[in-house]
């Protein structure tokens, strides 16, 4: 699975994928990250060089129509895509095999992210496009755009809430997608959802010393009596 993030802020995921299961997952090459940042892209007016020798490259404007904020543009959204997309042509072309592409673009009015999406990506498709918006949003043209190119885009969301951008839905949904691929996760046992897991875990010791009282770990966990627990279990979820 190859993840192609286009991004304002690609610093924002250094943290998250260098550490525990998806760091190991990069390094044993199990899944790949690609950063693609819309201000490489930016030309022609919007991209100044002052006296300093400094560059502004201004990968946003004021919306028509007016209202508050500002909107990223269409242009350099689009050929930070395309740029994703001619190199997994070319990538195809060598391979002589059709990369399968699925773009996505976070939007809280979109559909909710869910286990079984994460399962169903994973599954189908090879690559993903993860499109990480900021401002106000990114011009609608871009979706019309990558429509009329043959590739269809799904708008997610990841919960009833606003956030300042798409990095951190991108991370969530890397993360999710990610334990779906072969390998991640080490044994399929780990995937919590196809094991009947609970609210309710604990671990040694078995009798817990707090203050004076004593918080002791459910007897029937203690039993040994799988059927039991697996039905104490599901009383939890």
């Amino acid at each position: 699975m190859h993840f192609h993030i286009i991004t304002l802020f690609p610093e924002m995921f250094d943290s998250y994928l260098g550490e525990s299961i998806l760091a190991r997952a990069i390094k044993e090459k199990k899944i790949q990250v690609s950063f693609y940042n819309p201000r490489t892209f930016v030309s022609g007016k919007y991209k100044r060089v002052w006296p300093d020798g400094n560059v502004s490259r201004i990968v946003d404007d004021r919306p028509y129509g007016g209202g508050p904020g500002m909107i990223l543009r269409a242009e350099p959204v689009l050929k930070a895509i395309e740029s994703v997309l001619k190199k997994l042509e070319a990538k195809s072309k060598k391979q002589k095999a059709r990369p399968q592409i699925k773009i996505i673009n976070f939007s809280p009015s979109g559909k909710k992210f869910s286990t079984s999406y994460a399962k169903q990506v994973a599954g189908k498709y090879s690559n993903l496009i993860l499109i990480c918006g900021r401002y106000e949003g990114i011009d609608a043209r871009v979706k019309k755009v990558l429509r009329a190119m043959g590739y269809a885009t799904d708008d997610i969301s990841i919960g009833e809430y606003v956030l300042t951008g798409g990095e951190l839905p991108a991370m969530v949904l890397i993360d999710s997608i990610s334990r779906q691929v072969k390998g991640v996760l080490g044994k399929y046992e780990s995937l919590e959802e196809e094991r009947v897991s609970s609210s309710e875990v604990y671990t040694r010791p078995e009798v817990l010393l707090h203050e004076g009282k004593k918080f002791r770990v459910p007897k029937v966990l203690l039993s040994g009596h799988r059927k039991n627990i697996e039905e104490w279990k599901k009383k939890k979820q």
